[in-house]
């Protein structure tokens, strides 16, 4: 018999991200958190377009310009993410993984296209580690090189200064974001104003600019320049890098609230400000060199670039903890091995802190500073990534439409199609980045492909050997009970991933000291394919026999497995679980390989390398160290 006390429902609600206060408060914390990157293109996405096609500084290809990017906000982000794709959430949650995990229940799919969809979600989240690279390096050595437009003698300073504000970024991620996020919000809705007024400043001078919400002017400028128009529009892509961000951070915030900060401000800034720079530069084709500072005044220069450092501090904190979110979801997925994750807030469960993620990315930042050494140089690499990436969702959108929604193959054709050919002709326009830089996050994107697929393989080849010599839990305490095995007092915790199957710590403990504890819990801890499991759901405990039980914890996929406070409310057989004072057995495997080859020799020996890193049970789950027994097995793949 299973009972649980009423804490739990409220400290499970804890653990959910809260949609309190109303749809305009929450509409104003997503100007904080979700687009810091979509908001800080601007200082950088108009200048590459020109530059680095060669297009001419005229009014074809400024208003052309212009026309491509008022179109790609309004396709790619209004209509692709925000009226489609964000209704294809996962129990409120968002981004690839949850999309991903949305295709897996259906039994009907073939096991080959079930293969095909798990490796396009893991190709793409393991993308958008390069995109969390590359974003923090453009955005903050953009900023500061708004200094060189008001002095020349900050030239030498760039470099150093991008550095010591990435370096100061990382340092403080252990300390956690709640602080400091408080300002995030604020800083950015001055920012979006001073975006907006910036644009109209220009406007009012070139007022025809505004012809250019015609697509005619876009077609135009290809017919005139199509080489280079082709390749400005792997640049021109830059303003829309922040939509895989949307989507992500909907479980944050809810879509209307993300739908109601975009049509209020976001986008109508983001418009006022492009045609602003398209406005400049038809009027002052030599402003090419940084069309974003020479929106404003010569005296606002300086300011400007101090509001454009927080505004892109903003930006790469958001790129930053969504990393860390990331790979939590990745470690309870199973395509990461257990890594050490730190909870740096009591009330949101959500902000955590990854050390090995945080200095890997700390010393990649600064590395892409070192070698780039401008946010120009930067930018041919930036956007295949991501390019990838949003294909990939547009792919995964359309077996969710026909899967899950019941929409026939033809209708979700006509649907999704015509964003798959845009996707395609960006991801197109950025092939030519990938030998000029673009290849950087691609290799990290191809090699954490390969960790985690390795890691999944070898983990499940490492189950199924050990599940050869597993029992049932009722047949191997039948046998303790008619051998008369010694009961002592004290409870046992045999933490085992296998519910029913006697966990091998305990038939090792039975083997060798021939007793059994008085109140003996075989515990699995399961993660589910939603993001959040309910209260209710959460336990499961079953009597196998007297005084052994087994209990089930089932956690979401975005869950903190908080296993000692789901056990302190459990009572099992009337008695309450200590956790407290009870003994944890866990099973530690040492993966060795073999001739046998199970996998290719590289492969086995990189599931060896990460599995000797990968942090215990004991460590993951928070579990007192001075309460744990840990077994070991050695398994040979």
């Amino acid at each position: 018999m299973m009972t649980r006390r009423s804490r739990r429902a409220e400290r499970s609600s804890e653990h959910a991200i809260p949609h309190t206060g109303g749809t305009a408060a929450l509409a104003f914390g997503t100007l904080g958190i979700v687009y810091g990157d979509i908001g800080t293109s601007p200082i950088y996405a108009l200048r590459e377009s020109f530059e680095h096609a060669e297009l001419r500084v005229d009014e074809t290809s400024t208003y052309g310009a212009a026309s491509v990017v008022f179109w790609a906000l309004l396709l790619i982000i209004s209509l692709k993410y925000l009226l489609l794709v964000m209704r294809a959430d996962n129990h409120g949650e968002g981004g690839i993984l949850a999309l991903t995990s949305l295709l897996m229940p259906t039994r009907e799919m073939p096991q080959g296209r079930t293969r095909a969809i798990i490796v396009l979600g893991v190709f793409g989240t393991a993308l958008l580690y390069g995109d969390g690279l590359i974003t923090p390096a453009i955005s903050v050595l953009s900023a500061v090189e708004g200094f060189e437009v008001a002095t020349s003698a900050f030239e030498d300073w760039v470099i150093p200064v991008s550095i010591a504000i990435l370096v100061a970024l990382f340092l403080v991620q252990k300390r956690g974001t709640e602080l400091i996020s408080r300002v995030f919000s604020p800083v950015m809705v001055v920012w979006f104003l001073v975006l907006g007024v910036l644009g109209v400043r220009q406007i009012i001078e070139e007022p025809g600019v505004l012809r250019a919400i015609n697509p005619a002017y876009g077609v135009d400028l290809f017919f005139d320049q199509p080489l280079r128009a082709f390749i400005a529009l792997g640049s021109i892509f830059l303003v829309v890098t922040g939509g895989e961000a949307l989507y992500a951070d909907m479980g944050h915030f809810g879509r209307r609230p993300i739908q109601l900060s975009w049509y209020s401000l976001v986008l109508p800034a983001l418009v006022l400000n492009y045609f602003g720079q398209a406005a400049l530069l038809t009027r002052m084709p030599e402003a090419v060199e940084s069309p974003f500072y020479m929106l404003a005044p010569e005296w606002a220069i300086t300011p400007l670039a101090i509001l454009a450092t927080m505004a892109t501090v903003i930006a790469s904190q958001a790129l930053i903890s969504g990393a860390f979110s990331l790979t939590a979801q990745a470690v309870q997925l199973d395509y990461l091995p257990r890594l050490d994750i730190r909870h740096t807030s009591s009330s949101h469960v959500g902000q955590i802190y990854v050390p090995l993620v945080n200095w890997l990315l700390m010393l990649g930042c600064v590395g892409l500073v070192i070698g780039f050494r401008s946010s120009a140089n930067l930018a041919a690499a930036y956007g295949i990534a991501v390019t990838t990436t949003m294909a990939i969702t547009t792919l995964l959108f359309y077996r969710v439409v026909v899967d899950r929604w019941g929409w026939s193959k033809v209708t979700a054709a006509l649907v999704v199609f015509p964003l798959f050919l845009v996707d395609l002709a960006f991801f197109s326009a950025n092939v030519a980045k990938i030998p000029h830089g673009g290849w950087f996050p691609l290799l990290v994107g191809f090699g954490l492909v390969v960790q985690m697929t390795t890691w999944r393989r070898g983990r499940s080849i490492v189950a199924g050997i050990l599940r050869r010599g597993q029992r049932p839990i009722e047949e191997v305490t039948a046998e303790v009970v008619a051998e008369g095995v010694a009961r002592v007092p004290g409870t046992a915790i045999y933490m085992f991933k296998d519910p029913g199957f006697a966990p091998p710590a305990m038939i090792s403990n039975l083997r060798h000291n021939h007793v059994l504890h008085r109140l003996t819990v075989v515990l699995s801890v399961v993660t589910d394919g939603s993001p959040r499991v309910q209260p209710e759901q959460r336990v499961t405990a079953t009597a196998v026999s007297d005084g052994v039980f087994q209990v089930v914890l089932t956690f979401g996929f975005m869950e903190e497995p908080d296993v000692l406070g789901e056990l302190r409310d459990v009572k099992l057989g009337g008695v309450p679980v200590d956790p407290d004072t009870a003994t944890f057995f866990i099973g530690r495997e040492t993966v060795t390989s073999t001739p046998a080859h199970t996998m290719p020799v590289w492969r086995e020996q990189l599931f060896v390398l990460l599995n000797r890193g990968a942090a215990s049970a004991s460590r993951f789950y928070n579990l007192p160290s001075k309460q744990v027994f840990e077994v070991g097995t050695q398994v040979d793949i």
